[in-house]
């Protein structure tokens, strides 16, 4: 299966994550290869998480339109490289960093990682996204959602009805069947526990109390109908799920798991001959909506060319590309999607959602609680 955004969040809201080493990838130019002058550099870094991925031949259309060359930083999961930046603030390794989603995002911000930049082509971008519209630190580059996927030869030869809720996954006939990532280890592993604690309330709300206690009372229950946690999406994904990677000579037991919804596009490409449908559906009434964003590190050495990054990445050809490249749906509401991802993707017309500075005030009581709960 394709890579489809791999982020581990690390033990970021529960302790202070180590300085960890950045490997660099991509190139640079012969007469420069670090960020350099502001005015002499032709070089402009981007830091990241391990799943940036761009077509070699769109970073060459960067370079052919600015004169820049991009070299890439990758700095482990998208946890990891937001506190690595934030340890190295005073001294930046790059130009822009990419990757910090809106789960993390008061983190960065409260930690003064960028300088405000309007980005150009700012205004095909909707409004309910530009999270930090006031200030312009960061710019959406894309979206996704995180849902429950399954497997729908299970589902069928079983015939069950697939879960479409949060509440169906605590319904007797899913017992054993979910499994999701530790929140505290793993992106989507938190999103979905945001995703409930959006749906159910924090306790005391209308919400709340239609679920009988909120979020946690949700979880008790979603822990008494045996469901499972490992560390990663990785493994969650492709060691537990019975639906992952077709022509896979192992599967999992599991045909729920937390995952996304561009899953199904991701299991579909480059097989042939191409399947009526994907074999991996996804639960539309349990996804929680990420949005990542770019934004010029403060004190970067490469101003311009952090700009000009940033505008490329939110100019169409970066953005019709990062479809089929890292799994995500463009913020451009210009921008085109590849066949077969919208053929195959899950499009959520109603995700989950929690403010940034909700996020942020109750994250680490959050993810405390829930370990409390379930491990």
């Amino acid at each position: 299966m394709k890579t489809i955004r791999r982020r581990a969040v690390g033990a970021l809201v529960l302790a202070t994550v180590g300085a960890t080493a950045l490997a660099a990838c991509g190139s640079s130019s012969s007469s420069d290869s670090g960020s350099g002058g502001a005015t002499k550099s032709k070089t402009v870094t981007l830091v990241s998480h391990d799943s940036f991925a761009a077509s070699p031949a769109v970073l060459k259309e960067f370079t052919k339109e600015t004169g820049y060359t991009v070299k890439v930083l990758r700095g482990g999961d998208a946890g990891a490289a937001v506190n690595q930046a934030i340890l190295t603030k005073d001294h930046p390794q790059g130009d822009v960093f990419f990757g910090v989603d809106n789960t993390l995002l008061s983190r960065a911000l409260d930690n003064g990682l960028f300088t405000s930049y309007t980005a150009k082509d700012l205004s095909q971008v909707p409004a309910d996204v530009q999270l930090d519209a006031a200030k312009h630190r960061v710019t959406p580059i894309d979206s996704g959602d995180v849902c429950v996927n399954y497997d729908r030869a299970y589902f069928t030869e079983h015939h069950i009805d697939p879960p479409q809720t949060f509440a169906d996954l605590v319904k007797p006939q899913y017992k054993n069947l979910l499994v999701t990532e530790n929140v505290a280890t793993s992106s989507p592993g938190l999103a979905f526990l945001l995703g409930s604690a959006a749906t159910f309330g924090d306790g005391g709300t209308s919400q709340g109390a239609a679920s009988g206690g909120g979020w946690q009372s949700y979880w008790k229950k979603l822990k008494s109908n045996g469901v499972e946690v490992v560390d990663s999406w990785e493994q969650a994904y492709d060691s537990r799920f019975s639906g992952s990677g077709a022509g896979k000579k192992a599967h999992g037991d599991k045909p729920l798991v937390v995952s996304y919804a561009s899953s199904p596009p991701a299991e579909v490409v480059g097989v042939t001959p191409e399947p009526a449908q994907s074999p991996v559906g996804v639960s539309t009434g349990t996804c929680f909506r990420q949005i990542e964003f770019a934004g010029l590190l403060h004190g970067a050495k490469n101003t311009a060319g952090g700009q000009a990054l940033i505008d490329f990445m939110l100019g169409k050809t970066f953005q019709q590309d990062m479809p089929l490249q890292m799994y995500v749906d463009p913020v451009r509401k210009d921008a085109t999607e590849p066949p077969v991802f919208t053929k195959y993707g899950a499009k959520i017309a109603h995700p989950t959602t929690l403010a940034p500075d909700k996020i942020a005030a109750k994250r680490d009581d959050w993810v405390k609680a829930w370990n409390s709960i379930v491990l």
